[in-house]
């Protein structure tokens, strides 16, 4: 089902190539916020790690999605997985002048909406804002019927385990 944009100016689109430099300007955003919780410094030339933002544009079963209020790049979204039994939400940011006015939680119901089916999206628990998002997220577009669980990291047996939703969308 189609968001209700009328009562917030955004959109959200599948970015291409051609919006690349703006969604790398976002993750950049995305990753110094994301170093607050995990820890993390910039390379020495000033950027972050951008796997992701490689795959999101050019693996197949991803999807990079651009978030915009008007003519303004507001937020990114990267999706995986499409390709497998649960999509997974891999990046999910909006900017800070954009947050607290619904434009995230209504991005995000869109962009699961789109692809219909078993969902999971990870966080950290020190994110407390994030916890408390993720949380309302699941229970708008699953009610009570959604789980939340601990996993480790892979690869970092020091750091502390992700905090992962799982939720299931009408097909």
């Amino acid at each position: 089902m189609p968001i209700d944009h009328s009562v917030l100016d955004f959109s959200v689109r599948l970015a291409t190539g051609a919006d690349y430099a703006t969604v790398e300007r976002l993750w950049l955003m995305f990753r110094h916020d994301m170093s607050e919780f995990q820890g993390g410094l910039p390379n020495p030339d000033g950027t972050f790690r951008s796997e992701r933002l490689h795959s999101a544009f050019h693996d197949p079963g991803w999807a990079p999605y651009l978030i915009t209020s008007g003519d303004h790049p507001v937020g990114l979204a990267f999706v995986r997985a499409l390709d497998g039994p649960a999509r997974v939400l891999n990046s999910f940011f909006v900017v800070r002048g954009a947050r607290r006015g619904g434009i995230g939680l209504c991005a995000i119901k869109e962009i699961v909406a789109r692809h219909p089916g078993n969902w999971e999206i990870a966080f950290q628990d020190a994110n407390v804002g994030a916890v408390a998002f993720w949380r309302r997220v699941a229970t708008e577009i699953a009610g009570d019927d959604w789980t939340e669980e601990r996993r480790p990291v892979p690869n970092l047996p020091n750091d502390p385990p992700d905090v992962w939703i799982s939720f299931k969308t009408a097909v």
